[in-house]
């Protein structure tokens, strides 16, 4: 994904939230609306809040210059026995709002399709997105 914002808040013909994360990539014309839970809660209420934001995406993401054509949903859920049973409950419902999993999920992001998914992807409490950039000092060539 080429842009991104995290914590979008949004106020749409009196429809209001937030996005965990919005993510566009320019040559696909994706935008992917991301959902994080911590747990598992109120299933209807998860999926009709991933829904209103994936509804507004392409209008959210216009207002800040990007075009996209298509909008791709992400569940990310941190992993966690209760978290699991609680899917693996409803799993009827989760497979078909979320019938791409990990790494179906992780082929997708490496490369952005014109077909957008929409996926269901457990992480565990210390995941995170860690960008290393290799920095060298300069030493000094003067003596005195």
């Amino acid at each position: 994904m080429v842009g991104s914002a995290t914590e979008v808040s949004f106020n749409v013909y009196g429809e209001r939230g937030s996005i965990d994360v919005l993510a566009f990539h320019p040559n696909a014309r994706v935008v992917l609306v991301v959902e994080v839970k911590s747990a598992i809660g109120d299933i209807q209420a998860t999926l009709m809040t991933l829904d209103r934001k994936a509804r507004l995406a392409i209008r959210l993401v216009r207002e800040r210059g990007w075009e996209a054509r298509e909008v791709a949903r992400l569940l990310v859920v941190r992993r966690g026995t209760t978290a699991r049973r609680r899917i693996e409950e409803f799993e009827a419902t989760f497979g078909v709002s979320f019938p791409e999993r990990a790494n179906a999920v992780r082929r997708w992001l490496r490369r952005p399709t014109r077909q957008p998914i929409s996926g269901l992807w457990f992480v565990s409490a210390g995941t995170q997105a860690v960008a290393r950039r290799r920095v060298r000092r300069r030493t000094s060539a003067t003596h005195s």
